[in-house]
């Protein structure tokens, strides 16, 4: 299993680049946000990969964090998602905000993306609701986290929120979107308040 690259770029396409390691190149799939990210031809990246293996193929899917590699083995576990859409999903969102739209139920966000319709953009936040919450390091879990840190109420009103009856990655959610609106220095009675009119959305 190859877990990870480092090099220099040879060349980028549409949906793919060639990264040179010690002289082998490898075809790497990836969403246009990572290739984004990761620069063009003659820039040196590290590439965090999924290697997926089928009866008739083999192909790296290429990310340029482990964030996004852990939506994507998330998203792949859904019926109806493949690689491809996957793919799909990603470029069109940030890890953030795929975190905050599963998290309320906000299937129209994640339909966004090319190839996602209502139906499976439905099916997508009812099969991975309860998960987001659980997966620590990934978009929403990552902002509360930092402002855990910096001594911040998010913790605190996550927890108030699951004591009314939300579930994790509902109450993670509607914090992460009232840190967004207030600062990680909101008090706690401000933060809990809005993340509840975040959550009845």
């Amino acid at each position: 299993m190859i877990a990870k690259l480092y090099g220099r770029i040879d060349e980028t396409g549409v949906d793919s680049l060639v990264i040179d390691v010690n002289g082998v190149g490898y075809l790497v799939q990836a969403s246009a946000r990572t290739l984004a990210v990761l620069g063009g031809a003659g820039d040196f990246a590290t590439v965090f990969t999924e290697m997926l293996v089928s009866e008739n193929d083999q192909r790296l899917i290429g990310f340029a964090s482990r964030e996004e590699r852990d939506w994507f083995r998330l998203l792949i576990g859904v019926q109806g998602v493949g690689a491809k859409v996957a793919l799909a999903i990603l470029s069109a969102l940030e890890a953030d905000d795929l975190t905050i739209a599963i998290a309320n139920g906000d299937s129209a966000m994640v339909a966004r993306a090319n190839g996602v319709g209502p139906k499976l953009a439905s099916r997508i936040v009812n099969e991975l609701r309860d998960k987001v919450g659980a997966m620590a390091g990934i978009g929403g879990g990552a902002k509360l986290a930092a402002a855990g840190a910096k001594g911040g109420h998010a913790s605190d009103a996550v927890s108030a929120l699951t004591g009314l009856g939300f579930k994790p990655g509902e109450a993670q959610g509607a914090v992460a979107l009232a840190l967004e609106e207030l600062g990680s220095d909101a008090t706690l009675d401000g933060l809990v308040r809005l993340a509840l009119k975040r959550a009845a959305r």
